[in-house]
C-alpha cells in the first residue's frame, strides 16, 4: 500500500498512457527487461517464475486481481495443491512497469497474482472460489480503503475452458450476491497470454506478508460463499 498514491479511478485511454516518447502518443514507458526475482518461493520452496517449460507437467496457471496483491497472493499460497504463486501487474498497457508506475493509474494494470496449481490435488473452479470468496467484486475501481483502477476485479483466463468456467461462476456468483442484497459483480474477464501479459512485481512484493507478519492486508469478502460446481440455473 502506498498512501500517497493517487486515487485514478478510471481506466487510461491507449492515447494517455504514460509515454517513453513523448512524440508518440501510442508508446508507453516501460522496460524489456522482466524484474528481477528470486528464483525461488520463500514459503513453498518451489520456482517462483512459471511459465513455458518451466511449469512441470500436471501444473496450470491462472491469473486473478482482487485488491491488494500482498494478502490476495498469501490465499492462495495457503491452498491446497499449489505449486507457486507470484504477485505481478496484468491488464495494461505499459511492458514491465514498476510499482510507482502502476500506482500512477496511468499504465492501465491492475494488481493481479500468477497461481501455478497441481491440477490432479485441485483445480481451477477451486481457484475461482478463492477468487470470488477473498474479496468483494462488486467494487469496481476499490477494494475497501484501497481505492484506484489498479484495485479492481479480474480474471485473466488461459484459455477457452477456463474462461467458460470463469463466466459460469461469475454468474453463479451473481444469483447468490444478488439474493443476500449485494450489487451487480463488477470483475473483468479477459484473456491473458499475449493478449494481457502478466509482470512480475519486484522481488521486495513476492510473499510479502510472510516477509513482513505484520504488513498490511486490505482484502475482505462478502462473507457469501461461493461453493466449488456452482452453476446457473
Amino acid at each position: 500500500m502506498l498512501l500517497f498514491k493517487p486515487r485514478q479511478t478510471s481506466m487510461v485511454q491507449d492515447g494517455q498512457a504514460l509515454l517513453a516518447d513523448r512524440r508518440s502518443l501510442r508508446s508507453p514507458i516501460g522496460r524489456e527487461q522482466p524484474m528481477v526475482v528470486a528464483e525461488r518461493h520463500v514459503v513453498l520452496g518451489t520456482p517462483l517464475r512459471a511459465g513455458g517449460d518451466r511449469i512441470p507437467e500436471g501444473v496450470e496457471r491462472a491469473v486473478f486481481g482482487m485488491g491488494c496483491f500482498w494478502g490476495a497472493e498469501r490465499i492462495f499460497w495457503q491452498a491446497p495443491g499449489m505449486y507457486t504463486t507470484a504477485v505481478g501487474y496484468a491488464g495494461g498497457l505499459t511492458p514491465n512497469p514498476t510499482y510507482e508506475e502502476v500506482c500512477s493509474g496511468r499504465t492501465g494494470h491492475t494488481e493481479v497474482v500468477l497461481v501455478a496449481f497441481d491440477a490432479a490435488a485441485t483445480s481451477f473452479e477451486e481457484m475461482l472460489r478463492l477468487f470470488w470468496e477473498g474479496h468483494d467484486p462488486t467494487q469496481g475501481m476499490r477494494q475497501g480503503n484501497d481505492v484506484g483502477t489498479q484495485y479492481r476485479s479480474i480474471v485473466l483466463y488461459e484459455d477457452e475452458t477456463q474462461h467458460e468456467a470463469a463466466q459460469a461462476s461469475l454468474e453463479a456468483y451473481q444469483q447468490v450476491l444478488s439474493a443476500s442484497g449485494h450489487g451487480p459483480i463488477t470483475t473483468e474477464l479477459e484473456p491473458g497470454g499475449a493478449a494481457h501479459p502478466f509482470y512480475y512485481a519486484e522481488d521486495h512484493h513476492q510473499q510479502y506478508l510472510e516477509k513482513n507478519p505484520g504488513g498490511y492486508c486490505g482484502l475482505g469478502g462478502t462473507g457469501v460463499a461461493c461453493p466449488v460446481g456452482l452453476t446457473t440455473s
